[in-house]
């Protein structure tokens, strides 16, 4: 609305909600933090876990920041914007999502501080974004390069993002797996180490225990073999991957055949039954014996193959074809008639198997596959979930060292270190941004700060005693030992993180609050709701 000579001017339309200035300022703040302390308990290996029910009564057991972020209903705009900070940490990295969005609420929180000092926001913008270019530089600095064949640092490394799952207790073993698959699918591209994780086959599975869950040198398809006769098991096989269908096809255009004598009909039938006989064959000379068929097999086309002694698959997935294509190091091939036995794939063991309730075509002992599978068994759906979760944590954080090859102790040791450094940073800019550099130095801190607090012990003593462990040279690798509650040395006790991770954490975490504190003004349009109740 405005005025002029006294008379009102409405601009925006009836029902539209503005707030504009601090006012607008404060509500996305208090918005944004609420997210943040929502997952906040959520942090380290002491951290609490959330029960999530969804609107079909769905309940959801996990203390993943990412996944508790994506289930929750956030109608606030500037609340969604923090939801997408975890987003964007889940897809680029995989792991640190809570971290991300705890610094996001806590730089929002202390910038507000400043705003009552008179401090304007694009002040404490400038001084935000230096003081990201300069953790960076520092990120670098303090990080470790390692080489990306030591299992050993990798194992600590996928222990390390496991510690604050609900199923820690089976940290090793998972992190043995997670280890074992990224290393086998990760390929060299000039002088690029590039890793897919979509070449990771995750199947879940209810019963037995958390310790059966394995990984398969090859690939799981969930089908069934297609006919009784043929052979559940063949060792040493060779496999063809068929695109088209082992039916007779239906021609394009409509067609009519006049037929005199039964003769002519028995004839008709037979022609058929060759033709599928003829590809049976083809596949026989070719020494292939398990067939993966991505569509339809006919019935003559089974008895022929049955008899033959070829194990078939019918209508499997085109994911999954490719995948087995990387794995066995096949061709997928559309007409039976130009297949060569330079076409097929090896795989030392294909067996069908009873897992759960369903049977299962296993696709294993894989000479060097491209694309690997992992079965996750547990008793109870919850618990399979939240594995199937913790593993990706893993394989995420793995594939991060090994893609950028540098790791930082964990246990809030990197943020103490960047905290304590960019203090000394910011003392040489000097001006208002000091100021916005300084509460960025202290917002970092809130991460070993909840760690201590979520493990139940006094964060102020804490925290000095981290500080002043960090202040000699050789105390940069202390973080908190949440089992004694002291400063500890984060790379002897194996609390190993990428450097990618924490890097994109604060990155993301700079960039939202930077946004969210330039807004003042918010024009929210009148819902349908309340334009129909007018």
């Amino acid at each position: 609305m405005a005025q002029l000579s006294g008379v009102p001017i409405l601009i925006l339309k009836e029902g539209t909600e503005r707030k504009t200035g601090k006012d607008a300022q404060k509500n996305n703040i208090a918005a944004a933090k609420a997210v943040a302390e929502a997952v906040r308990t959520t942090l380290g290996p002491k951290g609490m876990d959330k029960m999530l029910v969804d609107s079909l009564g769905d309940v959801t057991i996990t203390n993943d920041g990412a996944t508790i972020l994506d289930t929750i209903d956030v109608e606030h705009p500037a609340a969604k914007m923090i939801v997408e900070v975890a987003k964007t940490q889940d897809e680029k990295v995989g792991d640190g999502t809570t971290t991300s969005v705890i610094i996001s609420g806590e730089l929002l929180n202390l910038a507000v501080e400043l705003m009552e000092q008179s401090v304007h926001p694009t002040i404490i913008f400038r001084g935000y974004r230096k003081a990201l270019l300069k953790s960076k530089e520092i990120l670098k600095d303090l990080a470790k390069k390692i080489d990306i064949n030591d299992n050993d640092i990798l194992l600590k490394v996928a222990e390390t993002s496991m510690n604050s799952k609900l199923i820690a207790g089976v940290k090793s073993h998972f992190a043995d797996i997670a280890v074992r698959a990224v290393s086998q699918i990760k390929e060299a591209r000039g002088e690029n180490i590039v890793i897919d994780l979509d070449q990771i086959q995750i199947i879940k599975k209810e019963g037995k225990s958390l310790l059966d869950t394995t990984m398969i040198d090859g690939i799981i398809v969930d089908k069934e073999v297609v006919h009784p006769m043929m052979p559940k098991s063949i060792k040493n096989a060779t496999i063809a991957l068929i695109s088209s269908s082992l039916e007779v096809e239906k021609t394009e255009f409509d067609a009519e055949i006049r037929v005199q004598t039964p003769d002519q009909i028995n004839k008709f039938l037979e022609e058929e039954a060759n033709m599928l006989k003829k590809r049976a064959i083809k596949l026989k000379e070719i020494g292939a014996n398990v067939v993966f068929c991505q569509k339809g097999v006919d019935d003559k086309a089974q008895n022929f193959l049955a008899k033959e002694d070829i194990l078939c698959v019918r209508r499997v997935k085109r994911s999954d074809m490719e995948k087995l294509a990387r794995a066995t190091n096949a061709k997928i091939i559309n007409n039976i008639f130009e297949i060569s036995p330079d076409d097929l794939g090896k795989a030392g063991k294909v067996e069908e198997k009873k897992i759960g309730d369903d049977n299962m075509i296993f696709i294993s002992e894989c000479a060097d596959p491209k694309a690997v599978s992992i079965l996750i068994r547990a008793g109870i759906e919850h618990v399979v979930d939240e594995a199937e979760r913790m593993l990706n944590d893993a394989l995420s954080v793995v594939k991060a060292a090994i893609e950028l090859p540098y790791i930082l102790p964990g246990g809030g040791a990197s943020e103490i270190e960047l905290a304590k450094r960019l203090r000394t940073y910011a003392r040489t800019i000097g001006g208002r941004e000091q100021l916005a550099i300084e509460i960025y130095a202290n917002a970092l801190e809130i991460i070993p700060k909840t760690l201590v607090e979520n493990a139940g012990y006094n964060p102020v003593d804490l925290i000095v005693e981290l500080r002043s462990k960090h202040e000699s040279e050789e105390g940069n690798s202390n973080g908190i030992n949440i089992d004694t509650g002291k400063p500890d040395d984060m790379i002897k006790l194996g609390v190993l993180e990428p450097l990618s991770v924490l890097t994109q954490a604060i990155q993301s975490a700079t960039e939202v609050s930077s946004m969210i504190l330039k807004i003042d003004d918010v024009i929210a349009a009148s819902t349908l709701s309340k334009a129909g109740e007018e």
